[in-house]
């Protein structure tokens, strides 16, 4: 009977990046998306739900060539590094990076999003990289937003990724926060080339906020995919029953 109220259990409540599901004692993660986030050592360093939904992502997702993922967690200050490059095939971290955000997407935190042009704010959701170009803001990359309505007008609006000056640490000591751009994800100078030339070509990045409203709106994740509560609860569910 146990045995069959767990079926029962994982029945009604899917996760959406877990591709096996097995039963683990009180000290080791229930879903293999929990067992990918401390493989990487992510613990301290990564916030688990943003990566639990960058990897319900970058699993659906076709058309990628790289098995690389930028994840940028804008529910992060811009005081704090925020972006990390992920290595999914050698389960890696290569970059931890601060990130600028929008200039109208908030002061010290990004709390508001738009896909439209002349909005200087940030858009949330799933990119594919593509080529680099030496524009006004140096080395770039191309970004294409894969998310109708939320992020799909990132080449019209020139939402790039590249190194800006107001982008580098130093600028955090004078106002406690970085500079702002006008809505793309803006790095340090010294890292613009290195990861941009480890992220372009094909491999994805998401930018998450911990934002209900993208998630009702999405084409790619889904407001039941997103289970952290309950991945991290579960297990002392299971306690009592097996």
């Amino acid at each position: 009977m146990r045995r069959i109220f767990l079926y029962i259990l994982f029945f009604l409540f899917p996760i959406g990046c877990v591709k096996e599901i097995e039963v683990f004692n009180a000290k080791t993660p229930v879903s293999a998306c929990m067992r990918l986030f401390s493989e990487m050592r992510l613990e301290g360093v990564v916030d688990y739900k943003a990566f639990e939904q960058a990897v319900t992502g970058y699993n659906r997702i076709t058309g990628k060539k790289k098995e690389i993922i930028t994840l940028i967690d804008f529910s992060k200050p811009s005081s704090e590094k925020r972006l990390y490059v992920l290595d999914m095939r050698n389960k890696k971290l290569l970059f931890v990076s601060h990130v600028s955000h929008g200039k109208n997407s908030g002061e010290k935190y990004a709390t508001s999003f738009s896909n439209v042009s002349g909005s200087l704010k940030s858009s949330l959701g799933f990119y594919m990289t593509e080529g680099t170009y030496e524009g006004k803001n140096g080395y770039s990359l191309v970004l294409e937003g894969l998310e109708k309505d939320i992020n799909d007008k990132a080449k019209e609006r020139a939402i790039v990724m590249h190194g800006a000056a107001y982008s580098n640490p130093s600028v955090i000591a004078g106002s406690g926060r970085l500079g702002r751009s006008f809505g793309c994800p803006a790095v340090p100078q010294a890292l613009a080339k290195p990861i941009i030339d480890k992220i372009k070509g094909g491999a994805l990045i998401y930018i998450y906020a911990d934002n209900p409203d993208y998630l009702e709106h999405s084409s790619i994740l889904e407001p039941n995919d997103i289970l952290y509560f309950f991945n991290y609860q579960i297990k002392y569910v299971l306690l009592f029953v097996i």
